[in-house]
């Protein structure tokens, strides 16, 4: 049985790969990636559910976020409508939000078949240990060009980095800012579920999460250096909780300080030996944590993505523009053969600022009810994990912070926890041997 548990517990984390970090398989047609696979399977499992209880009963929430949802895919194509463009983006983000959902569904089906329920805990360890293989196997890859040629000639990776022009790590489908805001969500969580006083955490389990979060920070730096902010965010939070703390005997957050103490004098000397003896690590924990270096070498802390995107605020100049938008998200200069603007390289408007990207696409009125969207969203988590709203509240200040500087979407972070059993189950860590 334990044989038949692992193995299941094995294909449940590639599964919340799959989802999480989606990709194509080269033997599939081009735009058929995985998170579109599950979701196609998630509509296989709410049939036979039709079929074996003979009903299936609508959830007021997926009513109410699909109308959202619906929402911001009318003011995207009122935008293109008006705009005569054809720039569908974000006109079709209702079948995105049911993509990302059925994706997340099908994988805490498979969650909860393997541990017979499923939780915010078990959650959070299946997105951590698919972040944890996802750095380990970026790192894999960078060393070992033969397996980053295999991997290549399985998953049809992003055309960028795959022709060799951008020099960054990445995994399968982990790559770019996209893979950053979501390795800085799974750091918020760790850290909230090591906060939570409710929750009984043996010695081993400690190391494991503290170490998960110490790896994900230095490697998922080196792959977007988005994932800092999970870093500030996630001790920003441990100090406030910590300051606030009076005396609790059950749960005490100076020894969560300690343990993270305790991990990085053993994880500094290693990277500082890592550095010194090998050029490819050395380049990547340069890039990683540029700002620390200039600070360090030039007294100015600094990055020079950060240079470029203060050039990037590039304000509208008219109303219209302001109000209802110019219907255009990606760049239209030889995608639309009706554009006769300004030629810019890169986004719309040279700027990749996720703000000024949706005000460009659908306005004001677009971005109000996109930002609306994720709030509900939040929201509605937080009335299903009423103990857990800090970690929404979290991952929400996440999603609006990431916003200032690229356009990405979270939903799929908050998108589990909708699929996740009543907190009644949640008061104790799963057995450490299942995840």
């Amino acid at each position: 049985m334990k044989f038949f548990k692992g193995i299941g517990i094995i294909l449940c984390v590639v599964l919340t790969s799959m989802f999480f970090f989606p990709f194509e398989f080269r033997a599939l047609p081009e735009g058929m990636n995985t998170k579109k696979l599950m979701a196609a399977a998630a509509l296989v499992l709410l049939m036979w559910k039709l079929i074996q209880k003979q009903e299936l009963k609508a959830d007021k929430s997926f009513l109410y976020i699909t109308i959202l949802a619906g929402l911001v895919s009318f003011c995207g194509i009122f935008s293109v409508t008006y705009n005569s463009t054809e720039d569908y983006a974000y006109a079709t983000y209702i079948t995105s939000c049911w993509v990302w959902w059925g994706a997340a569904y099908t994988a805490c089906q498979a969650i909860k078949w393997v541990h017979g329920r499923i939780t915010w805990v078990h959650v959070i360890n299946y997105l951590t240990t698919v972040c944890v293989f996802q750095c380990f196997l970026a790192l894999a890859m960078d060393l070992n060009k033969p397996l980053k040629l295999f991997i290549n000639t399985i998953a049809r990776q992003e055309d960028l980095i795959f022709k060799g022009n951008v020099h960054r790590l990445y995994g399968i489908g982990a790559e770019l800012d996209v893979a950053g805001s979501r390795f800085a969500a799974v750091l918020i969580m760790i850290l909230f579920l090591l906060a939570s006083s409710d929750l009984k955490k043996r010695r081993h389990e400690y190391l494991l999460y503290v170490l998960s979060f110490v790896f994900i920070s230095i490697a998922g730096n080196m792959i977007a250096r988005t994932t800092l902010l999970g870093i500030i965010i996630g001790f920003a939070y441990l100090g406030i909780v910590t300051v606030r703390q009076t005396t609790n005997i059950e749960h005490n957050y100076l020894r969560l300080w300690k343990w993270f103490a305790g991990v990085l004098v053993v994880a500094i000397p290693l990277a500082v030996y890592s550095y010194n003896t090998n050029p490819q690590i050395r380049k990547n924990l340069r890039f990683g944590f540029e700002g620390f270096f200039k600070y360090f070498e030039k007294g100015t802390f600094s990055y020079d993505s950060n240079e470029t995107l203060k050039k990037m605020y590039v304000w509208p100049d008219n109303a219209k523009t302001w109000i209802i938008g110019d219907g255009y998200f990606d760049n239209p200069h030889g995608n639309d053969p009706h554009y006769t603007g300004e030629i810019t390289e890169g986004y719309y408007k040279n700027t990749d600022v996720g703000y000024l990207r949706f005000i460009y696409y659908f306005g004001i009125v677009g971005l109000v009810a996109f930002s609306f969207y994720f709030i509900e969203v939040g929201r509605i988590c937080m009335d299903r994990l009423p103990r857990r709203k800090g970690l929404f509240l979290l991952l929400l200040l996440l999603h609006f912070s990431v916003w200032a500087k690229v356009s990405t979407d979270i939903f799929l972070c908050l998108a589990p926890f909708l699929c996740i059993d009543n907190e009644d189950y949640a008061y104790r860590l799963p057995d450490s041997r299942h995840v």
